[in-house]
């Protein structure tokens, strides 16, 4: 009876192997944790098994026939990982290509951003689409047809006040991200009309030469006081066309008397959707062309998915992730309250599936969890879960729910919502280190994109089941990417490395009316020159090595790429921000840094010097404890000693958008750090001496 009971089981698990398609050797990790009990050597009189014998015979097969099933399987990449592009050592497109012929477009009924807002309507229909809230409130959701129907009262509006139905009549947005900025971006859609996104740090020089280039009539606020400030233009006479500004928000009687002193008429949203438009002109229409950039492989949005808006609609990034990403699969987006430091209440609330994020939030993602854990137990159990995870995504295997998951990372991930996907993070280089730790304690896939607004915000994607770090991925198919000869830089292509140059229909035709900034990006054969350096590495993947246009040299004729030096002192633990300044009259760099205000006390405590944030970047053992930790982390990191910074000035204020020094998609103005800061840097260069 036991024999016949064994030999039933090892049929069983055979037919188990079978139906649930499991290869031979992957059964055979667990078969060969059974016993060796030949079936020929066995009868009836040698082997004997008692009842609880057999019981833990049968709760052995319910074990292996769970893990079988049950056991997590790695993702299978859309393409061979080890050749994610194919081309010659230079220029390379996608694998995922079956010939030279680049994508144009997803789906061939989807040619403009009004068509994949469309495809949406047909799938979602009165289901959710743009989400608000108010503080400590859940969740209010306007439905797909509500935003369509929205959308086609706005735009016959804009008729009403003379906007032409044709994609040279340009209307103007300045606000923030919220669901009255979509609504009025597809109004303009609707009837063919180009959104120009303004917003504050443009500065008011750059607001008016784009108002006039444009020859902009009408522009739509959030509130009275971005109204006054493009009022003040008008009635200094240099925005001679505008004529008309519309609120979202409620205005004074004042600001009406003042506005048509100078004959501009103000309007309040939900009157431009009462206008009638010209009987001609009543139907909507979709001229605007628009190319669709695709995701890599096997990855699918789904109807059910739903993102967050914080990054700034008037870039690129922002919109692709909307539009393409969201609105054409019928998908949620929800938007955050306007205030930045509510961001995180924002997403536990709204629990998002996926998160577009830039480097510098994840930055602090990961330092907010390393400084949380203060006991050496916890940092060495953490330290250990996390190896634990990575080992999973070195297989291929991503996932929420294993024994770690649970133990360890299940605040972290509630932190952000509990229910994530994915999260795509672009604008800038990260850490391998950073890129590395998240994926393990988020347990979503996290992608890299490298772009730039020129080629429609991205041109090459990291492949679904891909989990290495340290580059940007292989191209995407609607893209070719070649890298060019920088000899003053000593990069040449024929290595494979080479300033990125990327070609296709994802690439714009030129800046408007400007000739020659338009022939400084685009080339006579249609190539946009990025002005960031790459490297092709062996598994046909880009990697981001250095920056052409903010390059100088110093004084002894070495070049410096400020950027990649700075992404490199980023990985110090009490630094959130860091600029490296130098000059051709200087032999040596010098940095303006901001400490993380979040660890730089208990940082400094450890090492003995105690005082507040402020009193700490007075202290000049402080400074010196920075600088040897920079200059640390940037040896390892392998600068040479002309990149390495021999003085700075610690400043507890962090660079915003708010205070000018950044820009919304949270770049460097250098510039104007450089102006702010032009004391600091003139005293440090006269008092160093190398």
């Amino acid at each position: 009876l036991s024999l016949l009971y064994f030999m039933h089981f090892q049929e069983w698990l055979r037919s188990l192997r079978s139906s649930a398609g499991i290869k031979s050797s992957e059964s055979e990790d667990f078969w060969s944790l059974l016993p060796t009990l030949p079936v020929s050597s066995f009868s009836l009189s040698s082997l004997s098994l008692s009842p609880s014998s057999l019981l833990g015979l049968g709760a052995l097969a319910s074990l292996t026939a769970y893990w079988l099933v049950y056991r997590p399987r790695p993702m299978r990449p859309p393409c061979d990982l080890q050749a994610q592009s194919v081309g010659d050592p230079s220029c390379r497109r996608s694998a995922l290509l079956k010939d030279d012929s680049l994508l144009e477009f997803y789906y061939d009924d989807t040619r403009t951003f009004y068509d994949m807002f469309q495809r949406g309507l047909r799938i979602a229909g009165d289901c959710p689409c743009l989400g608000y809230r108010k503080p400590g409130q859940p969740y209010q959701w306007i439905s797909y047809t509500e935003v369509a129907e929205k959308a086609r009262l706005l735009g016959s509006g804009l008729l009403a006040k003379g906007c032409q139905p044709n994609p040279q009549q340009f209307v103007g947005i300045f606000a923030p991200n919220r669901p009255e900025w979509v609504i009025s971006e597809l109004g303009c859609y609707t009837y063919s009309m180009a959104v120009v996104p303004l917003y504050d740090t443009l500065g008011p020089e750059a607001m008016v030469h784009i108002l006039n280039m444009a020859e902009i009539s009408l522009v739509i606020c959030d509130r009275e006081e971005k109204a006054a400030s493009m009022l003040e233009n008008k009635e200094k006479g240099v925005t001679p066309t505008l004529s008309c500004l519309v609120l979202f928000n409620d205005f004074s009687d004042a600001f009406v008397e003042r506005a048509k002193d100078c004959e501009v008429e103000v309007l309040k949203l939900e009157q431009l959707h009462r206008m009638p438009p010209p009987e001609l002109l009543s139907l909507p229409c979709a001229l605007l062309i628009s190319s669709l950039v695709s995701s890599q492989g096997s990855f699918v949005i789904r109807q059910e998915d739903v993102s967050i808006s914080y990054l700034p609609l008037a870039h690129m990034f922002e919109r692709m992730i909307q539009v393409v990403s969201m609105f054409c699969h019928g998908a949620r987006v929800g938007f955050y309250q306007g205030d930045i430091s509510l961001l995180m209440d924002d997403i536990k609330t709204l629990k998002p599936t996926f998160f577009p994020v830039v480097p510098r939030l994840l930055n602090r993602i990961y330092d907010k969890i390393l400084g949380s854990v203060t006991s050496p137990l916890r940092r060495a159990l953490l330290h250990y879960a996390v190896r634990r995870k990575q080992a999973e995504l070195s297989s291929g295997v991503v996932r929420n729910n294993s024994l770690w998951d649970k133990l360890v990372f299940n605040r972290i991930q509630a932190n952000l919502g509990g229910n994530l996907r994915f999260v795509l993070t672009a604008s800038a280089p990260i850490s391998p280190t950073v890129l590395s730790f998240l994926r393990a304690t988020l347990g979503c896939l996290i992608f890299e994109g490298y772009g730039q607004t020129e080629c429609t915000a991205g041109c090459t994607f990291s492949m679904p089941g891909d989990w290495s770090a340290g580059h940007v991925g292989a191209p995407l198919p609607c893209a070719m990417v070649k890298l060019v000869d920088i000899p003053d830089m000593n990069y040449y292509a024929k290595n494979g490395d080479g300033e990125i140059c990327v070609q296709g229909p994802s690439v714009f035709r030129g800046y408007l009316k400007d000739a020659e900034r338009t022939s400084e990006a685009l080339d006579s054969d249609g190539w946009l020159h990025t002005g960031d350096v790459g490297q092709w590495l062996p598994n046909g993947t880009l990697r981001i090595i250095d920056r052409k246009k903010h390059i100088f040299k110093l004084s002894q004729g070495e070049y410096i790429a400020p950027e990649k030096i700075e992404n490199v002192y980023m990985r110090c633990v009490p630094v959130l921000q860091v600029f490296v300044h130098g000059d051709s009259l200087q032999s040596f760099l010098i940095g303006i840094v901001v400490p993380d205000p979040e660890v730089f006390v208990d940082w400094a405590k450890d090492r003995g010097i105690v005082g507040s944030h402020e009193e700490l970047c007075q202290n000049p053992d402080v400074k010196k404890a920075v600088l040897e930790d920079m200059r640390a982390v940037g040896k390892e990191a392998g600068l040479k000693s002309f990149e390495q910074v021999k003085d700075l000035h610690l400043h507890p204020e962090t660079f915003s958008v708010a205070n000018g020094l950044l820009t919304p998609t949270m770049k460097s103005r250098r510039a104007d750090i450089r102006r702010v800061f032009q004391e600091q840097i003139s005293s440090m260069y006269s008092k160093t001496a190398i």
